[in-house]
């Protein structure tokens, strides 16, 4: 696949502050006179939306761990080819909240299936298609279940899982981050919103240079 836009995609744990963070940017991008385009997986398609239901519902029966994993790259399958691609082919910039490295960090790290087998599957899913940036904020899952509470928030299916499957995820980011150091860019979400924002901009502000040229 070839494509002329930037792709940047966030990641992090459950109260980590990506909806903030990912708003602000894309306020921000807009500001500066970039085409633009916010979306998120699940659920960035009809199609997606369906599966986003399937998926974060909670259900009579359960889900099991390999149909929970074919069901995120299906949604992967049909956001790339239907949206994420085609605006790239524009020239546009695509912030997606989440993407390969979530199915990664979820569906490998914790739910325990093999790293290599999952990254061959998410290939597959996007056509070797890969993030320019990715933006991952990280935070005690502790620290998150608290901010998410104070909030209100009502936990889906995955973010009730217990905490111990929520530390597996955070280990499974940072080694995402070992290993892909360029791309995977880690910002510390136990600062303020105001913070957060700022060490985004900066990164992705160095990203933006060269789309300029």
């Amino acid at each position: 696949m070839k494509k002329k836009g930037i792709f940047i995609t966030f990641e992090g744990g459950d109260g980590a502050g990506k909806t903030t963070l990912i708003q602000k940017i894309f306020t921000y991008l807009a500001k500066c006179e970039f085409d633009v385009l916010q979306t998120r997986a699940p659920g960035g398609t009809e199609i997606g939306q369906d599966i986003r239901n399937l998926l974060l519902h909670k259900h009579d029966a359960p889900l099991s761990k390999r149909s929970e994993l074919l069901l995120f790259l299906a949604d992967r399958a049909q956001h790339v080819d239907e949206l994420i691609f085609p605006h790239l082919k524009k020239g546009k910039i695509v912030l997606c909240d989440r993407f390969n490295d979530s199915t990664i960090a979820y569906q490998g790290g914790a739910r325990g299936f093999r790293e290599e087998l999952v990254r061959k599957l998410c290939d597959f899913a996007c056509d070797d298609f890969a993030p320019d940036l990715t933006l991952y904020l990280d935070l005690d899952p502790k620290i998150g279940f608290e901010r998410a509470q104070k909030a209100g928030l009502v936990k889906d299916r995955i973010e009730s899982e217990a905490l111990k499957f929520h530390q597996k995820i955070r280990k499974s980011f940072k080694q995402i981050a070992k290993k892909e150091p360029k791309r995977f860019k880690i910002i510390d979400a136990s600062e303020t919103p105001e913070e957060v924002y700022s060490q985004a901009k900066v990164k992705i502000d160095a990203l933006l240079k060269t789309y300029r040229k």
